[in-house]
Order: C-alpha cells, then structure tokens, then sequence
C-alpha cells in the first residue's frame, strides 16, 4: 500500500474515468497526485473547471483546471507538482470520429492536440524537469516513470477513427523515442492500452452485430484495473521496464508486440516485384478493427 510513498505524479485527464482510476490507485499505492483537466465534454468543448476541483476534492487529490494542449499549459501543469516531479500519466483524449471521407481537418487537428500535442507538451517539461532532479541527485532519477495511455485503436484501427487513431499511434513513438532519450538518468516510458467502461467506451458506434457485442461486454470492465497496471509500472518492481505497450482487460494483462520485419525478400532489380514477394503474402497482417480484434469476452 505504500509502494509509491514519497513519490509525486501529474495524470492529465485525471478528473473522469480511466484517468481518475489511475488517480485513485497511485495515491492507494501512497503518492502525491496531482490532477490536470479541463473538464470538458468528450468532442472537447464546454470547459468546466469545476469537475477537476470536484474531483480533486473527492479522491484527496490536487486539482488544476487546464487543458494541456498547448506548451505552456503543460509547463504550468508540471510546475503545479510540488517539490520533485516522479510519475508523469497521460490519460486526456478527446474524440471527433467520422469516416475518413468525410473527417473535418480541424476535428482532426483538434484531436492531435489534445491526445498527441499535448502528451509530447507534458512529457518535455516533465522530461527536463527529471533531468534537473538527476543532475541534482548525481546524475539518476530512477523513480522517474512516464505513461501514456494509449489505444488499441491505434495499434489496429478502426471504423470512422482516423484522428483518434493516428493520435494514440503516434504517442507509441513518442513513447519510444522518450524511453531511449531518458534511459541514461533512470527514467522509464511505456504505453498502456485500455480496455474499460468510460465516456470513450461508451461514444463507440457499433457498425455491425459483433461490435454491438465488443461495446456490451466492454461497458463492464472495470476501470480500476487500469490502474492497478499503471500503479505498478510507477513502482520500483518495474524500474526494468521501458519502451514497452501493455493493454489491461479486467483481469488480463497483455504485453504487445512491436513492429519489426516479419519477412525478407532480397530482390533482383528491374525484374517484376510481384513474383519475387509472393512469400510475403502468408504473414500479411489481417485488416481488422480492434474492435474486432477483441471480441472475445473479458474476463471480470
């Protein structure tokens, strides 16, 4: 229970659902948190600083109304940490879905900038933050950890996401990048995919019987889970793990696998490709939704 005592955290999005879960299980585990919101509906609009201040109050949390999709936002938001700055969770994600065909440019914007733009903002500030605290410290800051809440939609697609998608794939390689970036001074990185009952669960449209399915068995999930991963990851049990994508599924805990090449062709130049990659076609990655992915019952 006092597994992360001593430790501050920051969790964007922390006011509802999976972020406030994660909340709740890092300040049960012992931490300082702090949580950063703008309170506003899921398609991003009708800010309410009140939700973040009625959450904070509910949970024994501080709370800051803001949203973090701009630079200086987030800097304010690390800054609001008090003292030292240990764990860094980016939850907040706003969704503008529709069909690649017809998606708004500015929805799709808007949905970066909140779910991508904003994660790199909070992760540069906390990231130089943690270096100041290494540097002060001789050099590590080994209870540094950073976790970005991500998608399987973005790891698979899926229907009328594009935006949503793209911004939590890309929060994958931010992930990456800041993993290897922060490796010298002790500081972890990894990405957790969700699977629970929230107001993004709860937005999906169903485009035929076997998502209608997905979405029911999904709206039982509890979100604490979810937490309980993340409150681990931030512990010092995992001061090993970096660069990883985890999803957590009631009680199942995946660990994914990341792209790397699955086949080789050495072709000779100026002669037809097609025959020369004809062996390729077996391990082809089946075009498929997450939502069809992960059909199956979860296990609660």
């Amino acid at each position: 229970m006092s597994a992360l005592a001593g430790r501050t955290a920051l969790v964007s999005g922390g006011a509802r659902g999976l972020g406030r879960a994660i909340a709740e299980a890092l300040i049960a585990a012992g931490a300082d948190v702090t949580i950063v919101d703008s309170g506003v509906a899921i398609n991003g609009e009708a800010a309410d600083p009140t939700v973040v201040a009625e959450a904070a109050e509910a949970i024994g949390a501080r709370g800051v109304a803001l949203s973090i999709a701009s630079p200086d936002a987030a800097a304010a938001a690390i800054a609001a940490v008090p003292g030292q700055i240990d764990i860094l969770v980016h939850a907040a994600a706003i969704l503008r879905d529709g069909f690649i065909f017809k998606a708004d440019p500015f929805d799709f914007e808007a949905v970066l900038r909140t779910s991508l733009h904003g994660g790199f903002y909070l992760t540069r500030a906390a990231a130089d933050r943690m270096r100041g605290q290494a540097k002060d410290a001789g050099g590590q800051w080994p209870s540094g950890r950073i976790v970005h809440l991500i998608s399987t939609a973005g790891l698979y697609g899926n229907y009328g996401q594009a935006a949503y998608a793209a911004a939590k794939a890309g929060l994958v390689g931010l992930m990456r990048a800041t993993a290897l970036d922060l490796q010298r001074i002790g500081v972890t990185a990894n990405c957790v995919a969700p699977f629970g009952a929230t107001r993004v669960t709860d937005s999906i449209r169903p485009q035929n019987p076997a998502q209608e399915a997905y979405k029911a068995a999904a709206l039982s999930v509890p979100a604490s889970d979810v937490g309980a991963l993340v409150a681990w990851l931030a512990s010092d049990e995992a001061g090993g793990v970096s660069g990883q994508i985890f999803g957590v599924r009631g009680r199942e805990v995946m660990l994914f696998n990341q792209a790397r090449p699955i086949a080789r062709a050495v072709v000779r130049r100026q002669s037809p490709l097609g025959p020369q990659l004809a062996g390729f076609i077996e391990h082809l990655t089946p075009l498929e939704s997450d939502l069809d992915a992960f059909s199956d019952d979860p296990l609660i």
